[in-house]
């Protein structure tokens, strides 16, 4: 029989595996810190799956930012922050074809 393609919870989970020695250094607050991280990422496999990288952990890492950034987002609106200036030559995302 052919192999499978592991499922994306099976990648993240086998990402946090090869982490446990650099975790197991952290402090606890640290370690805490890490684990959120890695339950950030699993809250978007569906995006991660979809993006099909060909390094996982970028699709990980991208998870992890996004959720902080939300999380800024969101106590920047609660402070009454306004948004950031727009960055001058800042691009957005283009979901249409080229």
């Amino acid at each position: 029989m052919g192999r499978t393609v592991p499922t994306f919870t099976m990648v993240i989970q086998q990402e946090m595996q090869s982490w446990s020695k650099f975790r197991r250094g952290l402090r606890k607050e640290d370690q805490e810190a890490l684990d959120e991280l890695f339950r950030a990422a699993r809250m978007q496999l569906a995006g991660s799956a979809y993006a099909v990288r060909p390094i996982p952990f970028e699709s990980i890492v991208m998870s992890m930012l996004m959720t902080q950034q939300r999380m800024i987002r969101e106590l920047q609106q609660r402070a009454g922050i306004a948004k950031p200036v727009e960055y001058a030559g800042y691009i957005e995302l283009d979901e249409s074809p080229a």
